[in-house]
Protein backbone atom coordinates (compact mmCIF):
# COMPACT_ATOMS: atom_id res chain seq x y z
CA UNK A 1 0.00 0.00 0.00
CA UNK A 2 2.72 2.35 0.87
CA UNK A 3 4.26 1.55 -2.83
CA UNK A 4 0.92 2.64 -4.65
CA UNK A 5 0.53 6.01 -2.51
CA UNK A 6 4.40 6.90 -3.09
CA UNK A 7 3.91 6.06 -6.86
CA UNK A 8 0.51 7.76 -6.71
CA UNK A 9 2.28 10.81 -4.85
CA UNK A 10 5.23 11.44 -7.95
CA UNK A 11 2.73 10.80 -10.64
CA UNK A 12 0.79 13.77 -8.87
CA UNK A 13 3.84 15.64 -8.59
CA UNK A 14 5.11 15.09 -12.11
CA UNK A 15 1.20 16.27 -13.46
CA UNK A 16 1.73 19.28 -11.89
CA UNK A 17 5.02 20.20 -13.43
CA UNK A 18 6.93 19.20 -9.80
CA UNK A 19 9.80 17.40 -10.57
CA UNK A 20 11.14 14.48 -7.73
CA UNK A 21 14.14 16.08 -6.03
CA UNK A 22 17.60 14.60 -7.49
CA UNK A 23 19.60 12.53 -5.08
CA UNK A 24 22.77 13.65 -7.05
CA UNK A 25 21.93 17.80 -5.74
CA UNK A 26 24.56 19.07 -2.91
CA UNK A 27 26.71 16.40 -3.94
CA UNK A 28 30.40 16.58 -4.31
CA UNK A 29 32.19 15.11 -7.39
CA UNK A 30 35.80 14.94 -7.30
CA UNK A 31 37.18 14.00 -11.09
CA UNK A 32 40.55 12.96 -10.64
CA UNK A 33 43.17 12.47 -13.45
CA UNK A 34 44.95 13.96 -16.12
CA UNK A 35 44.87 16.28 -19.05
CA UNK A 36 41.23 14.14 -19.99
CA UNK A 37 40.32 15.88 -16.56
CA UNK A 38 42.21 18.76 -16.67
CA UNK A 39 40.71 19.58 -20.33
CA UNK A 40 44.23 20.51 -21.84
CA UNK A 41 44.35 23.72 -23.29
CA UNK A 42 40.45 24.37 -23.47
CA UNK A 43 37.88 25.34 -20.32
CA UNK A 44 37.34 22.94 -17.95
CA UNK A 45 33.69 24.22 -18.52
CA UNK A 46 33.50 22.59 -22.00
CA UNK A 47 34.11 19.38 -20.23
CA UNK A 48 31.38 16.52 -19.96
CA UNK A 49 31.78 15.98 -15.97
CA UNK A 50 31.94 19.38 -15.33
CA UNK A 51 28.60 19.55 -17.51
CA UNK A 52 27.16 16.60 -15.69
CA UNK A 53 27.83 18.04 -12.36
CA UNK A 54 26.13 21.61 -12.93
CA UNK A 55 23.04 19.80 -14.48
CA UNK A 56 22.71 17.83 -11.03
CA UNK A 57 23.97 20.90 -9.18
CA UNK A 58 26.61 19.07 -7.62
CA UNK A 59 29.46 20.82 -6.28
CA UNK A 60 32.04 20.10 -8.83
CA UNK A 61 35.97 20.01 -7.79
CA UNK A 62 38.52 19.54 -10.98
CA UNK A 63 41.77 17.94 -9.84
CA UNK A 64 43.21 16.77 -13.23
CA UNK A 65 46.57 17.49 -14.39
CA UNK A 66 48.31 17.36 -18.02
CA UNK A 67 51.03 14.82 -17.96
CA UNK A 68 49.70 13.27 -15.04
CA UNK A 69 50.38 9.15 -14.56
CA UNK A 70 49.03 6.77 -11.96
CA UNK A 71 52.50 4.80 -12.02
CA UNK A 72 55.71 7.15 -13.14
CA UNK A 73 56.78 10.06 -11.92
CA UNK A 74 57.06 12.50 -14.71
CA UNK A 75 58.32 15.78 -12.26
CA UNK A 76 61.30 15.87 -14.46
CA UNK A 77 58.91 16.54 -17.39
CA UNK A 78 56.93 19.14 -16.16
CA UNK A 79 53.88 17.22 -15.13
CA UNK A 80 54.38 16.45 -11.43
CA UNK A 81 54.61 13.63 -9.18
CA UNK A 82 52.12 10.34 -9.89
CA UNK A 83 48.56 10.02 -8.71
CA UNK A 84 49.35 8.22 -5.61
CA UNK A 85 51.59 10.72 -4.16
CA UNK A 86 49.06 13.41 -5.47
CA UNK A 87 46.36 11.80 -3.82
CA UNK A 88 47.52 13.05 -0.50
CA UNK A 89 46.52 16.55 -1.21
CA UNK A 90 42.82 16.10 -2.34
CA UNK A 91 39.97 16.67 0.18
CA UNK A 92 39.17 13.88 2.68
CA UNK A 93 35.53 14.08 2.33
CA UNK A 94 33.63 13.90 -0.96
CA UNK A 95 30.78 11.93 -2.53
CA UNK A 96 31.62 10.84 -5.84
CA UNK A 97 35.19 10.05 -7.04
CA UNK A 98 35.54 9.77 -10.43
CA UNK A 99 39.26 8.88 -11.85
CA UNK A 100 39.78 9.52 -15.38
CA UNK A 101 43.82 8.39 -16.27
CA UNK A 102 45.93 6.10 -18.05
CA UNK A 103 46.37 7.45 -21.02
CA UNK A 104 50.21 8.84 -20.36
CA UNK A 105 50.69 5.38 -18.54
CA UNK A 106 49.99 3.52 -21.80
CA UNK A 107 52.61 5.87 -23.38
CA UNK A 108 55.14 4.84 -20.84
CA UNK A 109 54.44 1.00 -21.23
CA UNK A 110 54.24 0.32 -24.84
CA UNK A 111 55.71 -2.77 -25.25
CA UNK A 112 57.86 -3.03 -21.90
CA UNK A 113 56.36 -5.59 -20.06
CA UNK A 114 58.16 -4.70 -16.42
CA UNK A 115 56.51 -0.77 -17.34
CA UNK A 116 53.24 -2.51 -17.51
CA UNK A 117 54.11 -4.96 -14.10
CA UNK A 118 55.36 -1.41 -12.39
CA UNK A 119 51.58 0.01 -13.72
CA UNK A 120 49.33 -2.70 -12.72
CA UNK A 121 51.11 -2.92 -9.34
CA UNK A 122 50.72 1.38 -9.04
CA UNK A 123 47.04 0.82 -10.25
CA UNK A 124 46.47 -1.85 -7.55
CA UNK A 125 47.86 0.03 -4.82
CA UNK A 126 46.00 3.25 -5.66
CA UNK A 127 43.00 1.46 -5.94
CA UNK A 128 42.85 0.45 -2.16
CA UNK A 129 44.15 3.23 -1.19
CA UNK A 130 40.98 5.03 -2.41
CA UNK A 131 38.67 2.53 -1.32
CA UNK A 132 40.37 2.79 2.15
CA UNK A 133 40.39 6.61 1.93
CA UNK A 134 36.91 7.06 0.44
CA UNK A 135 34.73 4.68 2.63
CA UNK A 136 31.72 6.46 1.60
CA UNK A 137 32.27 7.66 -1.89
CA UNK A 138 31.11 6.10 -5.35
CA UNK A 139 34.48 5.71 -6.53
CA UNK A 140 34.17 4.94 -10.37
CA UNK A 141 37.65 4.81 -13.49
CA UNK A 142 36.99 6.10 -16.92
CA UNK A 143 39.48 4.16 -19.24
CA UNK A 144 41.87 6.14 -21.92
CA UNK A 145 40.28 6.03 -25.60
CA UNK A 146 41.02 3.13 -27.99
CA UNK A 147 44.32 4.38 -29.13
CA UNK A 148 46.24 2.78 -31.63
CA UNK A 149 49.90 2.54 -29.97
CA UNK A 150 51.22 0.26 -28.31
CA UNK A 151 50.39 -0.14 -24.31
CA UNK A 152 47.03 0.92 -24.63
CA UNK A 153 44.97 -2.42 -25.27
CA UNK A 154 47.21 -2.95 -22.33
CA UNK A 155 46.74 -0.26 -19.99
CA UNK A 156 43.01 -0.55 -20.38
CA UNK A 157 42.60 -4.01 -19.88
CA UNK A 158 44.71 -3.75 -16.88
CA UNK A 159 42.40 -1.22 -15.54
CA UNK A 160 39.59 -3.46 -15.82
CA UNK A 161 40.91 -6.37 -14.41
CA UNK A 162 42.29 -4.11 -11.30
CA UNK A 163 39.28 -1.98 -10.56
CA UNK A 164 36.79 -5.34 -10.89
CA UNK A 165 39.29 -6.39 -8.18
CA UNK A 166 38.38 -4.00 -6.15
CA UNK A 167 34.89 -3.63 -6.92
CA UNK A 168 35.38 0.07 -8.72
CA UNK A 169 33.01 0.29 -11.64
CA UNK A 170 34.34 0.89 -15.14
CA UNK A 171 33.61 3.39 -17.50
CA UNK A 172 34.86 1.48 -20.58
CA UNK A 173 35.77 4.82 -23.17
CA UNK A 174 37.43 2.38 -25.24
CA UNK A 175 34.70 0.17 -26.30
CA UNK A 176 31.49 1.70 -25.13
CA UNK A 177 31.93 5.46 -26.18
CA UNK A 178 31.52 6.02 -29.36
CA UNK A 179 34.61 7.88 -29.54
CA UNK A 180 36.22 6.89 -32.94
CA UNK A 181 39.97 7.89 -31.78
CA UNK A 182 41.55 6.00 -34.94
CA UNK A 183 39.83 8.00 -37.37
CA UNK A 184 41.19 11.22 -38.62
CA UNK A 185 37.95 12.63 -39.86
CA UNK A 186 36.55 12.21 -36.68
CA UNK A 187 39.55 13.43 -34.64
CA UNK A 188 39.30 16.44 -36.43
CA UNK A 189 35.97 17.33 -35.77
CA UNK A 190 35.81 16.41 -32.20
CA UNK A 191 38.95 16.38 -30.90
CA UNK A 192 41.02 19.60 -29.84
CA UNK A 193 43.67 20.01 -33.06
CA UNK A 194 42.99 16.45 -34.20
CA UNK A 195 44.97 14.59 -31.65
CA UNK A 196 44.40 11.49 -29.85
CA UNK A 197 43.68 12.47 -26.23
CA UNK A 198 41.10 15.68 -26.08
CA UNK A 199 38.11 16.25 -26.62
CA UNK A 200 36.53 19.53 -27.68
CA UNK A 201 33.53 20.89 -26.59
CA UNK A 202 31.60 19.26 -29.70
CA UNK A 203 33.61 15.72 -28.78
CA UNK A 204 32.28 16.26 -24.88
CA UNK A 205 28.59 17.33 -26.14
CA UNK A 206 28.71 13.65 -27.98
CA UNK A 207 29.41 11.58 -25.20
CA UNK A 208 27.24 13.62 -22.37
CA UNK A 209 24.19 11.95 -22.27
CA UNK A 210 26.46 8.50 -22.33
CA UNK A 211 28.53 9.70 -19.43
CA UNK A 212 25.67 11.01 -17.61
CA UNK A 213 23.73 7.49 -17.61
CA UNK A 214 27.39 5.99 -15.81
CA UNK A 215 27.68 8.97 -13.16
CA UNK A 216 24.03 8.23 -11.94
CA UNK A 217 24.00 4.56 -11.92
CA UNK A 218 26.44 4.78 -9.57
Amino acid sequence: MKSFITLLLLFCMNINGVKAADPLTGKTMLVFGDSYVKNHRCPVEETWHYQVAASHGMKYINAGRNGSSVAFDRTRDGFGPNMITRLKDLPAEVDYFIIIAGHNDADKVKNSADSLLMFRDSLDRLCQMLVERYPAARIAWVTPWNVDRPGFAQVIATIREVCANHSIPVLDAARESGIHVRSIPFRKRYFQNGDTAHLNASGHRLILNWADRFITSL
